[in-house]
């Protein structure tokens, strides 16, 4: 009898020591669109520099509804130098909850570099890709759609909370 309670002991502490402590990555897919003020500091055949503060709302495409109709509120900066074009952009995602997450955006991708709330310790990321741009309805401004795909993972402590 001992031998059997010290097997199943045995048993069920090695399936304990298996159980992950983070939750398991889940998809994303998100459409966003949004409007912005352009301000081009330069525009040169060689070189343009140039800024965009945009704002706009999130729609997911995905079954699990990850970042649906989450506001955001976005900065970047465009260097295009002999044809070579570089972006970078930080924007904020906010869930109908008021807690956040700070995004990175480059030519190579989406990235969570931090989550308040029930999106604290948020780790991930993305690809993101241009589907619509509108012409300006007045100078000086952009309207667009991108969309994004990737997966996030969130800590234990938050994984009952991470869809709205």
């Amino acid at each position: 009898m001992l031998s059997v309670i010290r097997w199943s002991t045995g048993i069920i502490l090695g399936l304990i020591m298996f159980i992950p402590s983070a939750q398991a990555e889940e998809p994303f897919d998100i459409t966003y669109c949004g409007s912005g003020t352009l301000i081009i500091l330069t525009k040169t055949k060689e070189l343009t520099v140039a800024s965009v503060d945009a704002k706009g709302i999130t729609i997911s495409n995905h079954e699990n509804k990850a970042f649906n109709n989450f506001t955001w509120h976005g900065i970047g900066f465009m260097l295009i130098k002999n044809g070579t074009r570089n972006w970078k952009s930080y924007a904020k995602f906010m869930d109908t909850d008021g807690s956040f997450i700070i995004v990175k955006t480059t030519m190579d991708g989406f990235k969570f570099l931090q989550g308040t709330g029930k999106w604290e310790g948020i780790t991930g990321g993305g690809k993101g890709w241009l589907i619509t741009k509108g012409k300006p309805i007045t100078q000086g401004t952009i309207q667009n759609c991108r969309r994004v795909t990737g997966t996030f993972e969130l800590p234990k402590k938050a994984s009952k909370k991470n869809t709205n």
